[in-house]
């Protein structure tokens, strides 16, 4: 199969080849994807660099998680006639070698999920990690039907996707962007939006949430702990995903005494019913139409070390995808 994969960590370009390897074999329990799409998320981006010091996990990685495509063989104890299903695959390269940045990738059956005949194959190899992990920041802490939700980040994956199902889900959305200028990109339906560039953004918020807010999704815990604090009700649950600062400081005392918890998110330890719950409910939000994903720039498997340095310098607003030959 045609594949790309590194044997060794650092930048794109030097790092990553492309050619011919062994098509993979399901084992038990185990199907093979022929995969279309492959999505390109920040954390593939950062495992190959060793970012925070990470090491190689495996001799030889074939990188990203994310996918859609159709099943073309099982291993035992898979139903056969899961055989020809279009799905979308999580988890392909977590804990594993051999991710879906090839023609075949090989995941446990419960990893590779039916994809509606109606949906994408994009919007399939976007639900994954930023799907599963925005699943995880609006639903780990209970219900929010009746809830008033703030996304920070609302234009990126995970944030984009977390308003969507707090919408979903009967909740009221507040979302931030960081300038005026992208307030326009945000879809009314969804989400009240606030830029943080405003003079008052606690205020703006505020005139939504008088009370303050339920549920705080967060991708930036150490720019917007402050105005997290200024806007949480009592007993508001702070869910943070990522932060830019690797020691984060926080408001302790005012977030104590409104009894705040604070949830760390990493994605690929959540439990696994978690997972698969966030895959079930990802799957019956997008097939009625309320989860819709931008798809920014698009690369041939060939440019996959162009895609990452795309990622790596941000991505824009839309999803970056890999292309795969059939």
């Amino acid at each position: 199969m045609l594949a790309s994969w590194y044997d060794a960590q650092g930048p794109a370009a030097d790092v990553l080849h492309v050619g011919e390897l062994p098509d993979p074999v399901p084992g038990p329990d185990e199907v093979r994807v022929r995969v279309t799409v492959s999505g390109v998320n920040p954390g593939d981006t950062k495992k190959r660099r060793g970012w925070l010091g990470s090491s190689m996990p495996f001799p030889r990685v074939i990188p990203h998680s994310d996918a859609a495509g159709v099943i073309d063989a099982v291993g035992d104890q898979v139903d056969a006639h899961r055989v020809g299903q279009r799905v979308w695959v999580y988890g392909a390269q977590s804990y594993r070698p051999f991710g879906t940045a090839a023609q075949y990738t090989v995941v446990p059956d419960h990893q590779a999920v039916p994809l509606p005949d109606h949906l994408s194959d994009e919007l399939g190899a976007s639900l994954g990690i930023p799907g599963i992990t925005a699943h995880r920041t609006v639903f780990a802490d209970g219900p929010v039907d009746g809830r008033l939700v703030l996304v920070h980040g609302v234009l990126g994956g995970v944030g984009s996707l977390a308003a969507q199902l707090a919408h979903w889900a009967g909740a009221t959305v507040i979302a931030t962007v960081r300038r005026t200028a992208d307030l326009d990109h945000v879809d009314p339906a969804v989400a009240h939006a606030v830029a943080l560039d405003t003079g008052e953004p606690a205020a703006a918020i505020r005139s939504y949430a008088p009370r303050g807010v339920d549920r705080i999704i967060e991708v930036a815990l150490s720019d917007n702990a402050d105005l997290d604090n200024a806007v949480a009700a009592n007993n508001a649950v702070i869910a943070a995903y990522a932060t830019r600062a690797d020691r984060t400081e926080i408001p302790f005392w005012p977030l104590l005494f409104n009894n705040v918890t604070l949830r760390l998110l990493g994605s690929d330890d959540f439990p696994a019913e978690a997972k698969r719950q966030a895959a079930r409910d990802l799957t019956s939000a997008a097939a009625v139409g309320a989860l819709t994903v931008a798809v920014g720039d698009r690369y041939p498997l060939d440019d996959i070390a162009k895609a990452h340095d795309r990622v790596d310098a941000g991505g824009g607003h839309g999803r970056i995808l890999l292309t795969v030959p059939q």
